[in-house]
């Protein structure tokens, strides 16, 4: 008979966790480092107990971290998950009710973005003898249902553990979906508060150390030689890079591949750093926030090769990026359902480097001709000439964003990472920032969602405790989710933040501009007597003084002609720091970067008594007309 032990429901997860390795190659680490908890009473006697009885036990085997909010917790993970390739994440544990609804929106980022994060909400009692406890959800129509039934939708993988033998079924299959790159996203565990707390009998199997390796398909025979088949035949062909190709290690294969031939490469938002900003290939971000150079190139392209992109609506530009008729999509991706979208005539189940190492073997005659090498270089050379402009400080009191970026690029080193989610920075940011190192820019752009910069950022730090993690937000995102500060003050933890204070939606604002409604309920001020926010004086909030609050240290850069050359001085202070430092600059929200010639399809409405929305409809009409049915 094996052996076995008496243990809990929750100290046998926490052990479980604290076991797993994940192998990809020669790389092995351990694919659920720590956890992140606030306690409540869904808890704080299961799980929460669980992981000081690990501690006293067997400390440093899965550090608990405090949190101050529980969306933050998983924001961390998700961030520390893309530095580690998706190789290992961290567990977050909320209590009953709004501990857990409040890891709702982290959830649906962490699947939308194709990232792991381990996700364990407490639930109610399994038993129901003291239904309705405090905090939970009564619906007459089915009294079975928790708020954890919220997170099937949002999840990879959710499954509910009513009894303790269901633990070992529910926990392998958990971690079977967390590492597998086709599968990945977020993987929640609903753990009935009263089930934590139950003890059975654990076998010792079920606790040793257990590996789960990386699956990296390789393309297969026939989708592969039509593939090459049509990139062979092609003469303007274009990749579009997405984060698969950093996941799967493959900026060297991709390198390599675009030297031999020539093709060159835009990248979507997660994957900006699969090349070098000055790589010859390289033209930049493509799509509704891309350069003008990229998606000059992707208009004319005869064949689409994407490799590890989902191709969302801005990487595609709402379906009007590529416009030659003949075009046909190459579309690489691990994930069948990524492979085969809009349409794509040629989808190849594979790994990114894998598929990239077949291409350059099967294409080792094949380059582009003299004509378009010299177009792509042309294209390039202008572009790079136009950031250079838009860096130039003006020497205005209050800068405008592309100068801040400008700014703080000229004082970041290669290895650094730029991190952002949501307003204007991540469209500024993907036209204008200089990447110089393949894990060096976290824009967290498929869900987009404010208030993950911090909390991202000290992921990110966590995940690469030797890099400088440069957290850019802008006021808005900032007052969404910043008590995260509190967390790397606590734990010695070094970010550094640039807060951008332009006093409203700088993003939402300008898209308002475009369609009509006249930046309408995007400035920060106060309500007149019209009750309307667009004519009252700016509010008087500090967030500097904020973030002084909470024990950060802040760098305040006054308006004035040396904004600018203040910033610099402010951001090298802050990387010679050894805690975290928050500089404060204000802007010019009207200054905008320079147009990528992108689009995006938000609809206008059809009929309005302002004269703006009617001029707003006439241009998304014309807009309308560029778009493809399908990409393939």
């Amino acid at each position: 008979m094996s052996a076995t032990r008496r243990m809990t429901v929750g100290q046998a997860l926490v052990e479980f966790l604290a076991n797993q390795w994940t192998v990809d190659g020669d790389v092995r680490e351990r694919t659920v480092p720590g956890i992140f908890g606030i306690f409540g009473h869904g808890n704080v006697a299961g799980v929460g107990q669980a992981i000081k009885q690990l501690h006293v036990e067997q400390p440093g085997l899965l550090p608990y971290h405090q949190a101050r909010n529980e969306q933050a917790m998983v924001h961390e993970a998700v961030g520390f998950a893309r530095m580690h390739r998706r190789r290992a994440t961290f567990a977050a544990t909320a209590s009953v009710g709004p501990g857990a609804a409040n890891m709702l929106t982290a959830a649906a980022l962490a699947t939308t973005n194709r990232l792991p994060a381990l996700l364990l909400p407490s639930d109610t009692f399994a038993t129901r003898t003291t239904d309705p406890v405090l905090q939970q959800i009564e619906l007459p129509h089915d009294t079975s249902l928790q708020v954890t039934d919220a997170f099937r939708p949002l999840s990879r993988y959710f499954d509910r553990v009513e009894r303790p033998e269901q633990l070992f079924s529910i926990a392998l299959a958990a971690m079977r979906v967390l590492t597998d790159p086709a599968e990945t996203g977020a993987v929640t565990i609903a753990l009935p508060e009263d089930v934590q707390a139950e003890q059975f009998d654990v076998p010792e199997a079920f606790l040793q150390p257990r590996e789960w390796h990386i699956r990296r398909p390789l393309p297969e025979h026939g989708p592969l030689a039509r593939a090459v088949a049509a990139i062979r035949n092609a003469k303007r062909p274009v990749i579009v890079a997405g984060g698969g190709v950093l996941y799967s290690d493959a900026s060297t294969a991709l390198r390599e591949f675009v030297e031999a031939t020539g093709i060159p490469v835009g990248t979507s938002q997660a994957g900006g750093g699969s090349l070098p900003w000055d790589h010859p290939q390289y033209l930049g971000g493509i799509g509704a926030t891309g350069t003008a150079a990229a998606n000059a190139i992707a208009a004319q392209a005869d064949v689409v090769i994407g490799i590890g992109t989902r191709y969302s609506d801005f990487t595609t530009a709402s379906r009007t990026a590529f416009q030659n008729p003949d075009v046909t999509f190459v579309n690489v991706n691990v994930a069948a359902f990524d492979a085969y979208k809009h349409g794509s005539q040629l989808p190849l189940i594979a790994d990114a480097r894998e598929a990239l190492l077949a291409f350059a073997t099967e294409l080792a005659s094949y380059s582009v001709d003299a004509g378009y090498a010299t177009e792509i270089a042309a294209r390039k050379q202008e572009w790079d000439a136009t950031v250079d402009a838009a860096f130039a400080p003006s020497g205005n009191a209050l800068p405008g964003q592309p100068e801040i970026i400008g700014a703080v690029q000229s004082v970041s080193d290669p290895r650094d990472v730029v991190i952002q989610a949501a307003g204007s920075l991540p469209g500024d940011l993907h036209k204008l920032w200089r990447v110089r190192d393949e894990l060096g820019y976290h824009v967290e752009y498929a869900f987009s969602c404010m208030g993950y910069e911090i909390a991202g950022g000290i992921g990110v730090r966590r995940g690469a405790p030797d890099r400088d993690a440069i957290v850019m937000v802008g006021d808005g995102s900032y007052l969404m989710l910043h008590t995260e500060l509190v967390t790397a003050v606590a734990e010695g933890i070094k970010i550094i933040v640039v807060l951008i204070q332009n006093h409203g939606y700088a993003s939402i604002g300008h898209l308002s501009e475009t369609v009509g409604s006249e930046r309408y309920g995007t400035r920060y001020r106060y309500l007149d007597e019209t009750q309307s926010f667009e004519n009252g004086d700016p509010l008087p909030v500090d967030l500097a003084a904020n973030a002084r609050s909470y024990g950060v240290d802040v760098i305040e850069v006054e308006p004035g002609p040396n904004a600018i050359e203040d910033l610099k001085a402010a951001v090298r202070q802050a990387k010679a720091n050894d805690h975290t430092t928050l500089v404060h600059i204000n802007s010019d929200p009207l200054v905008y970067a320079p147009e990528g010639d992108g689009w995006w399809d938000v609809p206008v409405a059809q009929t309005s008594t302002l004269s703006s929305t009617r001029q707003a409809r006439t241009d998304y009409e014309q807009r309308v007309a560029a778009q493809r049915p399908l990409l393939g």
